[in-house]
Order: C-alpha cells, then sequence, then structure tokens
C-alpha cells in the first residue's frame, strides 16, 4: 500500500502528521511512503530527512493523493483534497465528525474511508494512540510559559537586598490532562496555584502535585460525564462553582482555561463582570478559545485588554512548539495504524473498539 503525509494548510498550523523517526515503522506495516514537499519543514524537518528515512518526496497534494491507497494529515481535508479524493482511499487525520456532518457526507459519497483521530476513545489500550492527550499536555506547558511572558511579575518568591517579591498566584480551570500539565509546570517555576473543575474524581490529582483544589458541594446530578469529558453541566452547577471561585480569582495573577465540551461550544466560566473583578495587570490564557472560549470576552488568536485584565487567546497552542508536537503526533499515529494493519493489509475489526470508534464514515 502506498501511504502519502500531506503538508498542513490551516492557517498557523506549523507541525506535521508524520516524522522522519516514524518512516521506518511505517514501511514494516507494509507502507511505501511519499511527504508531500516541505511538508515537515516549518517543523524542523527537511525533505532530506525524510529521503534518508526511506520516504519519497512529491512535488504537491494532488500528486501524494492521486498515487495513494492511504493520507494521513492533522487537520481536515480542505476543499482542494476533497476534490482530488478516489473511491476505495483511506483518509486518516482529525475529522470532529459531530461538528462535520457535511464533510462526513461528502467522504461517504466518494467512498472514502475516513478515520478521525479526534474520536479515539478514551481506553487505556489506545492511551499511546491518543492524539488529543498527547496534544493537550504540550498545551498545558505552553500555556503557563504564554502566561509568563504577559505577566508583568515573576513566579517565584525572590528575596533581594531590595526587599522581598511575593510569589504569584494561579488559578487553573479544568484539570484535565491540559490543566495538570498547566500546573505541574506553574508549580515548578514557583507559583502559589489553585485548579477547580467540575468532576470531583480531579481532587487527589490536583492536590497530589500540590496545588489546593477548589471544590462545590454538589449531589452528583449537576454534572455527566462521559468518556473523561464533562458532557453536561448544569446552569445551578455552573452558578455555584462561579461563587466558589470569585475569592480565587480575584486575587489570580495568572488564569489558565482548559474547559472543552466534547461536540459542542465551550462553556462559559469567566463572565465579564468576573472579569471586572480581577486585579489591574493579570492575564487570562484561554485555552478553549477554538471552540469560542471560556470567558466572555475572548477572542480567537488575539489579545483583548479590558478593564486592566489581559485575556489571551490562542487557538492552536502545540502549534507553537512543533517540533515536539510532530514527534508525539507521529507517534501515536504510527502506533495506531500498527493496531489497525496487519500483513499489509487494514484488518477493519469491526469488533475491536478503536476500530468502532475512529472509523466516522459508514
Amino acid at each position: 500500500m502506498k501511504l502519502s503525509v500531506l503538508k498542513e494548510t490551516d492557517a498557523g498550523e506549523t507541525r506535521v502528521a508524520i516524522v522522519p523517526k516514524s518512516i521506518s515503522k511505517l514501511m514494516s506495516l507494509g507502507f511505501e511512503v511519499m511527504v508531500e514537499t516541505n511538508a515537515g519543514v516549518s517543523a524542523a524537518f527537511t525533505d532530506a530527512d525524510y529521503v534518508n528515512a526511506g520516504a519519497s518526496i512529491v512535488a504537491g497534494a494532488k500528486e501524494a493523493i492521486d498515487q495513494s491507497d492511504v493520507i494521513v494529515k492533522i487537520n481536515p481535508p480542505s476543499s482542494e483534497d476533497l476534490a482530488n479524493l478516489k473511491s476505495g482511499q483511506i483518509w486518516v487525520s482529525q475529522l470532529f465528525h459531530r461538528l462535520n456532518e457535511d464533510l462526513i457526507l461528502s467522504l461517504e459519497s466518494q467512498g472514502v474511508k475516513g478515520l478521525s483521530l479526534d474520536a479515539m476513545p478514551r481506553i487505556s489500550r489506545a492511551q499511546s494512540m491518543d492524539i488529543l492527550s498527547s496534544q493537550s499536555n504540550l498545551s498545558g506547558y505552553k500555556s503557563v510559559i504564554c502566561g509568563a511572558d504577559n505577566l508583568g511579575k515573576i513566579f517565584p518568591m525572590l528575596t533581594t537586598a531590595a526587599g522581598t517579591i511575593t510569589p504569584a498566584r494561579v488559578l487553573i480551570f479544568g484539570v484535565g490532562v491540559a490543566g495538570l500539565q498547566a500546573i505541574a509546570t506553574a508549580k515548578r517555576l514557583g507559583a502559589i496555584v489553585e485548579a477547580t473543575d467540575v468532576r470531583m474524581e480531579c481532587k487527589e490529582q490536583t492536590e497530589s502535585l500540590g496545588a489546593k483544589f477548589i471544590s462545590v458541594e454538589d449531589d452528583g446530578a449537576g454534572v455527566k460525564v462521559e468518556g473523561g469529558y464533562a458532557k453536561e453541566v448544569s446552569e445551578e452547577y455552573l452558578a455555584k462553582q462561579k461563587a466558589a471561585v470569585n475569592k480565587s480569582l480575584a486575587q489570580a495573577d495568572l488564569v489558565i482555561t482548559t474547559a472543552l465540551v466534547q461536540g459542542a461550544k465551550s462553556p462559559i466560566l469567566i463572565s465579564q463582570e468576573q472579569i471586572e473583578m480581577m486585579k489591574n495587570g493579570s492575564v487570562i490564557v484561554d485555552m478553549a478559545v477554538a471552540k469560542g472560549g471560556n470567558t466572555a470576552l475572548s477572542k480567537a488568536d488575539e489579545t483583548v485588554i479590558h478593564n486592566g485584565v489581559k485575556i489571551v487567546g490562542i487557538s492552536n497552542f502545540p502549534a507553537q512548539i512543533p517540533t515536539n508536537a510532530s514527534e508525539l503526533l507521529s507517534r501515536n499515529i504510527d502506533t495506531f495504524l500498527s493496531h489497525m494493519v496487519s500483513e499489509g493489509n487494514f484488518k477493519w475489526d469491526m469488533e475491536d473498539e478503536i476500530t468502532i470508534g475512529t472509523l466516522v464514515t459508514k
């Protein structure tokens, strides 16, 4: 089978789906690997690196698709990609199928099998294939570095001849993969860290990293969790959470929001009124801005200053550290393909939870 790796075309995207280190593994699965020219250059991987690893270089996306049985990309196919696909091919990327019904119908009508990397089931044997977790881990780290860059003070306590500098206070909304990494990074930099989440099981994880968990009293009816995500949160619960965090919010120097709802718009966790309670010079880094944002004033890939509070919205944190992000993505994808392929062919085991979860065209 022939597999092609396409160059990403989304604005601001600097990652690549497959790095040279994965080429030998893909070849051992029976793939002949082609890479679109300059696909990895923004992530510091040259065409020569791919050739030396055993891949061939193809001039453009159309040429790569025309020659391929399997096409791999990070983001969903562009309109040009769709126009070039043909029946019997297999497309592997994030497809966000719950939000992109027209795209899925288009793939189906063309006879293309779509494997959606963002639909990986949250089960233990799929952890090494889970691109959302690997990229969120890096995002959590980078969000703290971004916050530090935008904050007018340092994180740790510092005693000098001129006096003592008190440590910065950091508040994190959402204790998933990104939130936990943000907690760990902020603690390593010397900040006082607090965190909150609608899932009470996050309390122990938060405290194990040395942060304080802000909990909300609830009988369990206010939050519905599915697949590790908060699927539904009641208005009553959100009101309780708002009241519980207001004191910490008013004291915080840096606030990082990470809350996502799978297949839906991000919840608003910080209202304009709450922003106006915050200290002059404080910073909010909104990691959920690509899905609408967790604050009332966030804007995708913009910095908004309101009442002295800086609100930084970055829609693609992993693209800011493309080398490491691509390396982890590539390992996720080559492990996934190793699971899906046997003796040079796709198994299509429809009793396998990973296959059922990721095959989104029927």
